[in-house]
C-alpha cells in the first residue's frame, strides 16, 4: 500500500485518483493548488506524489521545484498539454513519469506501481562494490559510478537521477550500438508504461547537461544510441 498525495484543482480528477487508489488499497491525501501540496510535503512523507501543471496559488512546475527541496518522492505530472517543452521541463526538475490529460485512471495506476518498482529497485540494498571511476578526453569528463558524480574540467554536474541512470549504462556500454527498446527494458524496466518518445527526450536532456562532450552520444536513426567515448 502506498501513501499518495493527489494535487490538482479539479476536484472531480481528484476524486477520480482517489477512488481507484484506494480500491487498488493505497491512501490518498488531497491537495488542491501546489502552496498546498509543499505544506504537506513539508509536514508529512508520501510515497509517491500526482501533481498537476495548471493550478492556482503554486503551478505544478513550482511546487514540484519546492518539494524537490527537501523531498525525493517520485512525482507523476499530470498535464492537458502535451508539447515537448512542458515534459522536458517536468523531467529537468527531476519528475518520474508524465501523463497526458485524459488520462485512464487504470493506466495510471499502472504507471504507479512501474514507478515504484524502479524505485525499489534503485534503493534495494546491494552489497557494496568498489570504487569505479571512468574517464574521458584524458580525465576532462569524468564519472564517479559509485558515487554518482560527473565532473566536466572538475566542476561538478548536476543531472536528474534519470539522466544519471542513462549515462552510466552508456558508460557500461561504450562503443555498442543500443536499441530504443534495450535501453527502455534495461533502464527503465519491463514494466514501463510510457513511449520511445519519453527515452529521447532524456537523452536531449543528458546531452545538455553533458555540454560540449554531447557529440559523443551518437544517434542511430532507425536503431537507438550508442556512446563513444
Amino acid at each position: 500500500m502506498y501513501k499518495i498525495l493527489v494535487v490538482d484543482d479539479e476536484a472531480r480528477i481528484r476524486s477520480i485518483v482517489k477512488k481507484y487508489a484506494e480500491f487498488e488499497g493505497h491512501s490518498v491525501t488531497e491537495a488542491a493548488d501546489g502552496m498546498e501540496a509543499v505544506h504537506f510535503c513539508r509536514s508529512a512523507e508520501f510515497d509517491i506524489i500526482i501533481m498537476d501543471i495548471m493550478m492556482p496559488e503554486l503551478d505544478g512546475f513550482s511546487a514540484c521545484r519546492e518539494i524537490r527541496k527537501v523531498s525525493q518522492t517520485p512525482i507523476i505530472m499530470l498535464s492537458a498539454r502535451a508539447e515537448e517543452y512542458d515534459k522536458i521541463n517536468g523531467f529537468e526538475l527531476g519528475i518520474d513519469d508524465y501523463v497526458v490529460k485524459p488520462f485512464s485512471p487504470k493506466e495510471l495506476m499502472l504507471r504507479i506501481d512501474a514507478v515504484m518498482k524502479r524505485v525499489t529497485k534503485s534503493y534495494s540494498n546491494e552489497p557494496k562494490k568498489e570504487n569505479v571511476v571512468v574517464s574521458i578526453d584524458n580525465g576532462r569528463l569524468k564519472a564517479d559510478v559509485t558515487a554518482r558524480l560527473v565532473f566536466i574540467d572538475g566542476e561538478r554536474i548536476e543531472m536528474s537521477p534519470k539522466e544519471y541512470d542513462l549515462f552510466f549504462y552508456m558508460l557500461k556500454n561504450r562503443n555498442i550500438a543500443i536499441s530504443r527498446e534495450k535501453f527502455i527494458s534495461d533502464v527503465w524496466g519491463y514494466d514501463f508504461y510510457g513511449d520511445v518518445r519519453t527515452l529521447d527526450t532524456h537523452i536531449k536532456l543528458l546531452r545538455k547537461s553533458l555540454g560540449r562532450y554531447a557529440n559523443l552520444i551518437v544517434t542511430l536513426r532507425g536503431v537507438g544510441y550508442r556512446f563513444e567515448g
